[in-house]
């Protein structure tokens, strides 16, 4: 392991705690004000973000491994994109601060007041690849709780990466952001994410957004808490009770509105009794949008054009304009199918059937389960959250889209009046 990069990585993880204690000070009018700060930067920045963005899409177009069209869209930065970054930081200013929220509060009978209070976790890693507006969400939701960042972005975003942590810092700092609360890695190596992920005296909690790939290599190495998912293999069921026009209108948004994303739709389930009528119908609709679709036997049965779906279409998240479909028999078949072959992500049912979506909603074991909506409103912001900091799988200690209150922890404060266990005598 390089001792500079090493020795770079816990130098910041120093100064992210000596961060961390000096936010944990700020009140929330301040933080707001430091938010409306960093906001303005970044507005104030535009062209020379656009010019370090330039570089990293020039860099992945000459690559030997270009990336895919969906992946270079998620890196590329333009004045839309820039100005809705600062929009999002303005919008969680006016987010209500979790931070010193009673949760509960009681009395004992011998007279000690227990409050139990939501406070900041201390520090946190990102590891992310690709989007450089995660390094604004990131930052910013960090910030508003009170916590110290560090940033590991991916090497293809690495100029648009530094730049936006450096002007979110400097500008966050006019209006009295407490030094280094911001950090980003300046390295792209692997050895950089190993380091990051071990230094648990450091950084109380590790956020991994990536391919599982990336995901995994975080798992293993973590010496710390993790909150991860590991894919997006979103499904949506039309039972047999589905109103046809909605099903479609539901399918085609979820699968084309933007399919690059972890909420687009992956596999299509049709319950057996509707399948003949439905099939054409839903494929005409998606093969307008250009999507190419993949079938089990029973939907070649009624879709003889198109491709055989492989048990691996059942476990892919396409992250394209593909989608796998299965025609299944039951309710029961659809919740099996998706306990067994989703990421736990987000599920919907589509049906006027009332006790078959409460039977949807309570067996189907993912962070959210939908009734009669397009699985893309699986996201922090649509849900009231402001800019979310990723989707978690995980059961502890956060599931589903995660805003400010999921990046918070708690502590119990006890006030008494000199009360003492036993016998004290003096």
């Amino acid at each position: 392991m390089s001792a500079s990069i090493s020795d770079t990585i816990h130098l910041m993880g120093r100064q992210a705690r000596a961060a961390a204690y000096r936010l944990a000070q700020l009140d929330s009018e301040h933080k707001n004000t430091i938010l409306h700060a960093m906001a303005a930067a970044l507005r104030d920045a535009s062209p020379a973000l656009l010019a370090a963005n330039a570089l990293d899409m020039a860099a992945a177009s000459a690559s030997v491994k270009p990336l895919s069209a969906a992946m270079l869209d998620r890196l590329r930065l333009d004045e839309a994109r820039i100005e809705s970054m600062a929009a999002g930081i303005e919008q969680v200013a006016t987010l209500a601060d979790p931070v010193g929220q009673v949760i509960d509060a009681w009395q004992r009978p011998n007279g000690l007041n227990i409050q139990q209070v939501r406070v900041p976790i201390g520090t946190i890693g990102i590891i992310y690849e690709s989007r450089p507006n995660v390094t604004a969400d990131a930052a910013v939701l960090c910030f508003k709780t009170g916590n110290a960042t560090i940033l590991r972005g991916g090497s293809e975003a690495i100029h648009s990466n530094r730049a936006i942590a450096e002007v979110l810092q400097a500008g966050g700092a006019a209006a009295g952001l407490p030094e280094h609360a911001i950090q980003l890695i300046p390295f792209t190596d692997r050895e950089s994410v190993a380091v990051l992920a071990q230094m648990d005296r450091w950084l109380d909690l590790i956020i991994p957004r990536g391919g599982k790939g990336l995901i995994e290599t975080v798992v293993s190495l973590a010496r710390m808490p993790v909150i991860k998912h590991y894919d997006g293999i979103c499904h949506l069921f039309v039972d047999a009770a589905a109103d046809a026009a909605m099903a479609v209108a539901l399918t085609v948004d979820s699968k084309t509105q933007k399919c690059g994303v972890c909420n687009a739709l992956e596999t299509l389930l049709v319950h057996r009794d509707i399948a003949a009528s439905f099939l054409p119908r839903v494929a005409t609709a998606l093969q307008a949008k250009h999507v190419e679709l993949r079938g089990c036997a029973a939907t070649r049965a009624v879709l003889a054009d198109i491709a055989a779906a492989t048990e691996d279409d059942w476990r892919s998240e396409y992250l394209d304009l593909i989608l796998s479909i299965k025609v299944v028999d039951s309710l029961e078949a659809a919740v099996a199918h998706i306990n067994e072959y989703g990421s736990h992500h987000t599920d919907c049912i589509v049906t006027a059937d009332e006790a078959a979506a409460g039977r949807f909603l309570r067996e189907v074991d993912s962070a959210c389960v939908f009734h009669n909506v397009s699985t893309r409103f699986a996201d922090g912001g649509e849900f009231g959250f402001g800019a979310e900091i990723g989707i978690s799988t995980d059961k502890l200690h956060a599931r589903g889209p995660m805003g400010l209150r999921e990046l918070t922890s708690y502590q119990y404060r006890v006030r008494g009046n000199g009360q003492t266990k036993g016998v004290v005598e003096l």
